[in-house]
Parts: C-alpha cells; structure tokens; sequence
C-alpha cells in the first residue's frame, strides 16, 4: 500500500472533539434522567388507590382524632378542622390543560374560592393555568414536585420533592406556600406510624399537612350520582372535601361540581379556602426575587428537558425509518441483482490486462498477492510500484525472477501517484488495481474484466472478502464485508450510482482512467475519489461479485480505527469535492442525487444518530418499560439476522459467522459510529489527516482454497 508524501499530512491533535462530545452526551443523559425523574419516577396511581399499611403507635392520638390540617412540629403536635357548615373543597394532582379550566370556570360561574394542590411538575408544564389559579383567587398549595409517595420515598427524595415543588411555585406564580397535601393519604384517622415520621419531616421543612376529612372518590370515576352522595356532609361539621383537576378523565368531577355546589349553598354551607375553613392565616406569601429566578431555571431546565426528549424521539423514528428503508431496498435491489447473475455484457473479453500494485512496506503479503496474480487463468502482465518501501519489498518481488512481473522504483509520492505510474508503465487498454496485501482467486481477473465487453462500462468492482477471520474481530468484518459492502454495492449497480470501486480488486478502462487525467491525490481515499470521478464523467461502473479477492483485515481495534478513520474521512472529502453532482444531470445526475444521497444518510447521518439512540436505550431501560426497550433492540437485531443470512447466502458463505451479530451491537457499532463521529469532526475543523497505514501480518496464502472460504 502507498501512502501520500509527508509534506501534505499535518497531524495535528484531535481531542478538543471528544471533549464537547463528552459534554454533549454528558448534558444529553442528564436531560434524559432529569425527565425520567420528572415523568416516570412517581406513583402513577390517584390518590386514594394506595392504602395505608402499618401501625400507628406513634401517630399521637389528639392527632387521629384530630383535624386534617395538621401542624406536627417538635412540640404538642396540633390539629384543626374546618368551622361548622363550611366546606374547603380541594383539588388535587394539576394544573390540567383540560379540566382545571373547566374547573376554574364553574367556581367563577358559583363565586366559590377552592385551594388547588398542584404538582411541580404539571405546573412547569402549565405555569399560565397555576397563575390563573392565583389570580382568581383561590390558594394554592404544594402536592409534591412529583406526585411522589413521600411516606415510602427516602428523605432525601421528600426534601427534593418539597424544594423543587417550592422553586416551581415561586417561579411560575411568585407566590410561596407553607400548605402541602401528600400524595396518597386520606384521613388523619388513616395515619400509620411511616406517615407520621413523613408528616414531620414536613413539618421540619415548615410546612403544615393538610388531609382530608371527606373524600368524592372521584378518582374511581362511579357515576356522577355516586361522586355527589360521596361529596355530601352527612352532618353540619365543617369538611375538606378531596376532588381532583387531573390525572385523567374528570368530565364526572365537572358534573357533580354543577349539580352540588347549589346543593350544598342552598343547606346552608359555605365554601372557602383551606385557610379560612380552618382559621389559620394566609399561608401564600409573595416570592424574593432570588427564589423566583431560580424557580424560572428550574422550569426552563424542566422545559428543555422535555424539548431535547421530543427532539429524540423524532431522531429515534428518523434512524429507525432509515434502518428499516435501507434494510428492504438493498434486499430487493440484492435480490433483483442476483437474478441478473446470467446476464453477458457482450462477447468475451480475452484481451490480456494490466495489472498494477501500489507497494509501500507490503514485504509481509506482497508475495502472496504476486503469485496469486500469475496463477490467473488469464493472460496479464503485473507492475508492482514500489513507492519508497524502506522493508525490502522491491527486492523481495525482484528476487521472485517471476517471468511477466515487472518492479518500478519511486521515491514515496503517494499511493495514487505510485498508480498513475503504473498506468504510465501498462501495456494493455484493461487495468486492474491491486492493493499489496490482496490475493486473487485464479479466475478473479478473468470474471472481473467480463463487463467491459460494454463500450459504456468504465470501472468493475470486484467482491472482496476478509481473509482472516479468527476471533471476533474478524468475524465482525466479515460480516459488514458481505452484509454493509457488497449489498449495498448491488444496489448501487443497479441504480448506476457506485460510489467505490475498492482498492482491493478493481477493473478500469485506460481510456476512462486517461480522459478524468488518472487519480487524484486530493483526498485520502483515492479509489472512492477516482470512482465518483469516472461516474460524473459519464461512464458506467458496476458490481461483479464472482471476482472473488481475497484482503488481510485488521486485527486489532485499534489497526481498525485507523483504516476506518481514513476510510470514512477519505469518503467525506470525496463527497465534498464531487457535490456539484447533486444539480448536474444525466449520469451525472443521477450519481449525485442517488449515491451522494445515499452516502449521507445511511454512511453519515445514521451512524451519528446512533449515539442518541445507545443513550435512549439506557434511558428507556431504566425509566420506561424494559420489556419493550429490549423487544425493540431484539427487533432490531432480528432485522439485521434476517439481512445477513440473505447476504450471506448470494456470497455462498456459511452463516455460522452470524451468531456474533448480536454481539457487534456492543462494541463494533460503537467503534464504526466514532470514527464517523471524530471524521465528521476533523472535516468540519479543517483539519488534514496523515496516511493511516494498516500493519501487514501476512496471515494470507496463495492459491487461496475453498477451504479458506
């Protein structure tokens, strides 16, 4: 393999990237788990569904017998209820977007005042309908930042529950309240020894622990009729009446609310806030400025949260639409291509061929390569270019004294200058291009130079595969080789759009190779360049898979990095250089629009959208259903199962490779989408990547047998 020469590599260090992209997904995931804390880390159920449970020896008994607001500080803890025919009705579990206005609507209409507990986390939602309640009147009180069960949660979560509830108040209304109601209780007769440790904990934060002395039961929703009887004073003592705002249908609350209200006026009841129902001062007091500010970050934070949550969810369907798109049109293109497979181009093609080997340090595989070459079982002349080896690898193929081999020395130039030299030196109109660690089948050159029996053909690429497949590593590129390369060439053959004849077998047409003025050095992936080159110049480039070629992989994940970062990066630059095709037309044209396309969003845009969907997938493990997050992965991973045994099958390969597919998920993926990702970067900043050579361990062998396959 060549490599450019060193005045046009400037390495310069890339770590500025990987820090904002730490951030990026440090500040994703903490969005993500600020959400989850916020939607899916409370008790879904209303209030009233969660029983009490436990003894109460330690619940004071003035304070069982007691009244519903409940002051239980360090001292005698106290208790009060509502005055004589006065109801406090209370509404718990808003702001709603849709009953709180009915709600609020219908107490104007009767000129009654209510106390609303709301939850921080539906007034961040609906800060206007918090501030309505304010407004027209009626108190407002604290029901949990959450809807959190705060006897069961752990103190810190109660004094996070209180203080976010608190901030979210201030900022949305500029009030602040020293009332709070906790989700899922009832009764003060109802008390168990773990509510009363949570009631004073509250207390301990200064709040007072408002109850309730009669419950509608309007969370079961059993009829407007029965909402009413269970909502009437069986006597003239005073009630808080428990109803909710939210938490699902509330069209019963709103009718009984129609029919009772006028009842109970017409006994002889008065209706009033919790405060005035019990006779305590007025506890909503006005917000510092300091308090509000923070409250209104906490709603912003809370609001961006939800914002960059929605973007995600769109992104995740955009991946998932991608995958699945490009999943059924490169297996119909595939299949469509494989019943193509006894189609001639024209009379056979017998001429003889030129074929051309880079060489920089190939002394591990470069004798491999050349003795597969003249084992060909068609007539062709190999030029192996030595670009400035310094490991003896001219004199390695000059010792070899193999007749119809010829050795071209240069200084290092560079991998595409080594192959316009080659191109300068070849005899024949047919040229083939060989990478230096690349062993042929014997009837590779023969079946890869057929479809230039086609005037308007200009380029065949031919089917590499991975030689060394031991260990996972291996097998992985194996699998991407045959599943993510040739099907996709197939599609790309198909709609004459190819956008790489590879490096390590491909045919090309002297006269197509001369007219684009030979290979450009301008990119570092020179084969991709040179075939969006010959396409936008009007020739055509297809896919012969029975020209079977044999390459050396990488071994290492590192040794991987390197030949994908260059590769991706090589193909950035490629893309960029030929965009003007996008707005050209005929051939041209439809590479443009159809390759380029396809590049960007299945070789760009969704490998980096995979990191936001590994977050998600946390995300969804540990806050929403689990069940589902892995179907959805299983899924996923059967889509691609379902793809590699089709792709495997038109390769003739065993499938038994495929069982490490799954496992590709956890650590091959994550390594494609980063070099992606750090490729992407390093276009953006400017910046010019060195030659990434791959290490040569010359673990391949000539002839290659079918038992290699």
């Amino acid at each position: 393999m060549a490599r450019p020469v060193a005045r046009r590599a400037k390495q310069v260090p890339l770590r500025t990237h990987w820090i904002v992209l730490t951030m990026l997904l440090v500040c994703l995931a903490t969005m993500l788990l600020l959400n989850g804390y916020t939607h899916h880390m409370f008790g879904a159920a209303p209030d009233g569904a969660v029983q009490p449970s436990g003894g109460a020896a330690a619940v004071p008994r003035s304070i069982i017998k007691g009244g519903p607001v409940i002051d239980a500080g360090t001292g005698t803890p106290r208790s009060v209820a509502a005055h004589p025919r006065t109801i406090a009705l209370t509404f718990d579990d808003g702001p709603d977007p849709v009953w709180t206005p009915k709600v609020l609507d219908l107490l104007r209409e009767q000129g009654v005042h209510a106390t609303f507990f709301v939850v921080g986390t539906a007034v961040a939602e609906h800060p206007a309908l918090a501030r309505r309640i304010v407004a027209e009147g009626h108190q407002i009180a604290i029901h949990s930042f959450t809807h959190a069960n705060l006897t069961t949660a752990a103190s810190w979560r109660r004094s996070v529950e209180l203080r976010q509830s608190q901030l979210i108040l201030a900022g949305a209304t500029g009030v602040r309240t020293t009332l709070l109601r906790p989700p899922y209780s009832s009764e003060p007769s109802a008390l168990t020894d773990r509510d009363w440790g949570a009631l004073q904990q509250i207390r301990a934060a200064g709040y007072l622990s408002v109850l309730s002395s009669q419950d509608s039961e309007d969370w079961r929703r059993p009829g407007t009729e029965q909402v009413i009887a269970n909502s009437m004073p069986r006597s003239t003592a005073g009630q808080l009446l428990l109803m909710h705002d939210a938490g699902g249908d509330r069209s019963q609350t709103i009718e009984a609310l129609e029919k009772l209200l006028p009842r109970l006026k017409a006994r002889g009841f008065r209706f009033a806030t919790v405060s005035d129902a019990v006779g305590l001062p007025d506890p909503t007091h006005k917000a510092g400025l300091v308090e509000r500010g923070r409250g209104l970050a906490v709603i912003g934070v809370m609001r961006a949260s939800d914002a960059v949550l929605t973007i995600i969810t769109w992104l995740l369907y955009a991946a998932g639409a991608l995958s699945v798109l490009r999943a059924i049109t490169t297996v119909i293109a595939a299949r469509r291509h494989a019943r193509m497979r006894d189609w001639t181009w024209g009379p056979p093609v017998t001429e003889p061929v030129s074929v051309i080997v880079p060489a920089y340090n190939e002394s591990a595989g470069i004798e491999a390569a050349i003795r597969s070459l003249v084992a060909s079982d068609h007539p062709l002349e190999v030029i192996v270019v030595d670009d400035g080896s310094t490991d003896g690898t001219a004199d390695l193929v000059e010792a070899l004294r193999i007749p119809g081999v010829r050795v071209i020395r240069q200084p290092n130039a560079g991998k595409p200058v080594a192959l316009n030299t080659g191109l300068r030196a070849a005899r024949y109109e047919l040229i083939v291009m060989v990478d230096g660690d690349t062993v042929f089948e014997p009837d590779a050159v023969r079946k890869l130079i057929q479809p230039f029996g086609h005037p308007g053909v200009g380029a065949v690429s031919g089917n590499a595969k991975v030689g060394n497949r031991g260990g996972l590593i291996g097998r992985w590129q194996h699998i991407e080789y045959v599943i993510g390369f040739n099907l996709d060439r197939r599609l790309f053959d198909l709609a004459e759009c190819m956008p790489t004849v590879p490096g390590a077998v491909g045919g090309f047409r002297r006269t197509a190779l001369e007219r684009i003025g030979g290979l450009s050095d301008v990119t570092l992936a020179e084969d991709t360049d040179l075939t969006m080159a010959l396409c936008r110049d009007g020739w055509r480039v297809v896919y012969e898979e029975s020209a079977v070629a044999w390459t050396e992989a990488p071994a290492s994940l590192g040794a991987l990095w390197r030949q994908r970062y260059r590769w991706c990066y090589g193909t950035l630059q490629a893309m960029w250089k030929h965009r003007g095709a996008l707005i050209q037309r005929g051939s041209a044209g439809k590479f443009g629009r159809r390759g380029l396309t396809y590049l960007m969003l299945f070789q760009v845009l969704l490998p980096l959208l995979a990191p936001v969907v590994d977050v998600f997938a946390i995300y969804g493990l540990v806050f929403l259903n689990p069940v589902r997050v892995l179907s959805v992965w299983a899924g996923f991973v059967l889509l691609q199962l379902v793809m590699g045994f089709y792709a495997f099958r038109l390769d003739g390969e065993r499938a038994g490779p495929l069982w490490t597919l799954p496992l590709q998920q956890f650590v091959y993926r994550q390594l494609m989408y980063l070099v992606v990702i750090q490729s992407v970067f390093t276009a953006l900043a400017g910046t010019r990547l060195r030659w990434q050579r791959m290490e040569r361990y010359g673990s391949l062998q000539a002839p290659v047998g079918p038992e290699v396959r």
